[in-house]
């Protein structure tokens, strides 16, 4: 015996072309957020890109990505052993047409905070942007420890 299909008042599920849409953005949104991780940071987004910091003999090397990034709208600070590099950058378009103004503003904001795992000199180091990447060569402090006797009581 087959029972009788029961229907119900709401019908069918319906495809809703918008909810894909926003479905698919939130996708692409968490894409983006696993490639360039971003922070909450002063009442906006901020992205925080990796960096990498290779210690060679006498100096450290660390490089980052900042894409679309101009070497002018950077900013590198070294405080003791801590090294902050930030960037801000804005563009605007404006287009108009038949009537109309359109007028697009986009900024996006770096900054990364590291410490560095021993001590370095501001004299003698460098920085170069080339291609979207940002590497930075610090020289390594050398510390002269001096001998120290211990007395025999």
């Amino acid at each position: 015996m087959r029972w009788p299909m029961r229907r119900s008042f709401s019908g069918p599920a319906r495809w809703d072309p918008f909810e894909e849409i926003r479905r698919t953005q939130e996708r692409l949104n968490q894409l983006f957020e696993d490639f360039m991780p971003m922070e909450e940071w002063g009442g906006g987004k901020v992205y925080t890109p990796a960096i990498d910091i290779k210690e060679e003999e006498d100096k450290l090397v660390v490089t980052t990505d900042l894409p679309g990034i101009n070497k002018e709208d950077v900013q590198i600070n070294l405080k003791e052993d801590m090294l902050e590099i930030s960037a801000k950058t804005g563009k605007e378009k404006e287009t108009e047409e038949e009537g109309y103004l359109r007028r697009e503003r986009a900024y996006t904001q770096f900054y990364r905070a590291v410490r560095l795992p021993t001590s370095v000199k501001e004299e003698g180091s460098t920085a170069k942007m080339e291609n979207g990447v940002l590497t930075i060569t610090l020289p390594k402090m050398q510390l002269e420890e001096p001998t120290k006797k211990i007395s025999i009581e």
